[in-house]
């Protein structure tokens, strides 16, 4: 059904797709906890489960599930409605209030995240719905589920990634309830040690708030590689594998050993390490130095960021400056004022002189949705009007962003590039050269998220400076496969071959043209796919700060005729599994 017909509630509850790398600690090397004594192990000593490797890294520790919401008590007859509504709206605004303060705790996407699950709850349609349930009879904590449940059935009917999204309000639902009937509200547990959080999937108000220091691993049924677990897991350093079937049936207290880069978990063993894990802290970057191959062939390392919290002293730049955070969760455009006050302070933050800075132009649409922008209802957003196209009806929009980065770079130290997001066309991007050439811009690039774009990058070329590939939004167009849907993992895995030729297309692009293609998707922070896409021409790559360590020393412990050969492996190889053995054993 159209995204509008999904009420309020169902609408804005969009904005929670796809939560962002929050790079608020670095990257965690081999983990170990130790485990209460005499807990039983759920399945058999030994045994292996497998998943979707999605945060590289190893860890042991004891197993912590993920607490269960406790059903609901039957109904009671209710002898007054209007203090049933009270208590359901008081849950309501103690929920809001808990996600608002988490919220202001964090930056950039997770707090904008955080932020909008506090609007959905407020619903003002949500409100109504409870009344109307109250008023009828129905008690506050069995009103406040049905009228939740009610919501996400409309997500669910909508299909894609609005059915996906359902389980956000599922869990506002099982929060607000919790509060009503006086219990616990839900969360990650804190058992009083560190330990390996299994789960059959996370929301975004539990991921936003993990504590890297005591959550040593996680494990999830559900999920994929860009899931916001999987972004967000990859941001903390926190190893993570996803789509583990069986995992929730690990007794609590189970040692475990986690390698989320082979997406392998082996259940019962021995003993978790001698150590007590120590704390990650934030990488040394400046430390690190120049990123290049053993045999001296630079490859630029970049952060993608969404927020001020996010820059690192001794980055070498950003690859990919997301500019959401400005726009969710609002009824009007930010003025061109407030753009570019916000836009000079984060490009403050990287002051060394001819600094690369890359600012991505609004990203609106599909698991996006901006209420401001009055677009109209669509069957399937993703394949609609989002990222650029959203200037074909609200060309204003675009011209007042890039007239406020404009001014911004004018005043700062750093250089900055600015590109587009969903360029399909040689055509589209001509025209945004244009317009952002028109604003005094001078470095003007496209994202390459859709395989007509990459099958055409030679010709998008001849209009930009540059390219920056994103690497989960052109894996689920090259392979049909929402980015959202936890059941295709195989699928949005980016070892997929077929994205791995594209990849090659567009980076052959950029040398044959003398300018440079980067990826600034997930993929670039996996360590073990680093080498193959510097062997498939890529020469820059961008990811959270807590990846960059790793991927430095992957690059540097090798030839840029050894990455090539890698990537002519991967290339070579029948289905993403293939192509990881073949890398590993090579």
């Amino acid at each position: 059904m159209p995204e509008a017909q999904a009420g309020g509630a169902a609408a804005d509850v969009a904005q929670v797709a796809g939560l962002a790398a929050v790079a608020s600690a670095s990257a965690g090397g081999q983990a170990a906890g130790v485990a209460p004594a005499g807990v039983a192990v759920g399945l058999a000593a030994a045994a292996r489960l497998s998943g979707v490797g999605v945060s590289a890294g190893t860890a042991s520790g004891p197993v912590v599930r993920m607490t269960v919401p406790a059903p609901l008590p039957p109904p009671h007859q209710v002898t007054d409605s209007a203090a049933e509504l009270s208590s359901a709206c008081q849950a309501i605004t103690v929920l809001a209030s808990d996600l608002n303060t988490r919220a202001a705790r964090l930056s950039g996407e997770a707090r904008d995240i955080l932020e909008a699950l506090a609007m959905i709850a407020e619903d003002p349609l949500l409100a109504e719905d409870i009344g109307r349930r109250t008023a009828a009879g129905t008690d506050a904590a069995h009103a406040l589920t049905e009228a939740f449940d009610a919501q996400a059935d409309l997500l669910r009917e909508g299909g894609g990634y609005l059915a996906e999204r359902a389980a956000d309000l599922e869990d506002l639902r099982d929060r607000a309830a919790a509060i009503a009937l006086g219990r616990p509200i839900p969360g990650i547990p804190d058992p009083g040690h560190p330990f390996v959080l299994a789960a059959a999937d996370l929301a975004p108000a539990d991921t936003a708030n993990l504590n890297p220091d005591q959550v040593l691993a996680i494990l999830t049924e559900r999920g994929g590689p860009t899931s916001h677990t999987a972004i967000l897991a990859r941001g903390l350093g926190i190893p993570a594998i996803v789509a583990v079937t069986g995992v929730t049936a690990v007794a609590d207290g189970t040692l475990v050993a986690v390698d989320g880069t082979t997406g392998t978990v082996t259940v019962g063993v021995e003993h978790a390490g001698d150590t007590v894990p120590r704390p990650r802290t934030r990488a040394d970057l400046a430390a690190l130095g120049p990123c290049h191959t053993a045999d001296g062939h630079p490859v630029s390392l970049y952060l993608n960021i969404g927020a001020l919290k996010d820059a690192r002293p001794g980055a070498q730049g950003v690859g990919l400056l997301r500019t959401e955070f400005l726009f969710l969760g609002r009824k009007d455009a930010p003025s061109k004022t407030e753009q570019h006050d916000a836009y000079l302070e984060l490009f403050n933050a990287f002051p060394e002189p001819g600094t690369r800075v890359v600012i991505r132009t609004l990203d609106a649409g599909a698991d996006k949705p901006l209420p401001f922008l009055g677009l109209p209802a669509e069957e399937n957003p993703a394949l609609g009007v989002r990222g650029l196209r959203t200037a074909r009806l609200r060309p204003e929009v675009l011209d007042d962003q890039l007239a406020a980065i404009a001014s911004a770079a004018a005043q700062a130290s750093c250089e900055v590039w600015t590109m587009a997001p969903m360029v399909a066309t040689p055509g589209e991007a001509a025209d945004f050269a244009a317009r952002a050439r028109a604003h005094g811009l001078e470095h003007v690039g496209a994202m390459i998220e859709i395989p007509a774009a990459a099958l055409r990058a030679a010709r998008l070329l001849a209009h930009l400076d540059f390219l920056s590939i994103g690497t989960n939004d052109l894996g689920q167009y090259t392979m049909a496969a929402d980015r959202q849907d936890g059941r295709l993992p195989d699928l949005l895995d980016p070892w997929q071959p077929a994205l791995l030729e594209l990849i090659a297309l567009a980076a052959e692009a950029g040398r044959a043209a003398g300018k440079p293609v980067g990826v600034c998707g997930e993929a670039a922070a996996d360590p073990r796919l680093a080498p193959v896409l510097v062997g498939l021409g890529v020469t820059s790559l961008s990811m959270a700060a807590a990846a960059v360590p790793a991927v430095h020393a992957a690059l540097s412990a090798r030839t840029l005729a050894r990455c090539r050969e890698l990537a002519a492996l991967a290339r070579d190889a029948g289905d993403p599994a293939e192509a990881r053995e073949l890398v590993s054993r090579s």
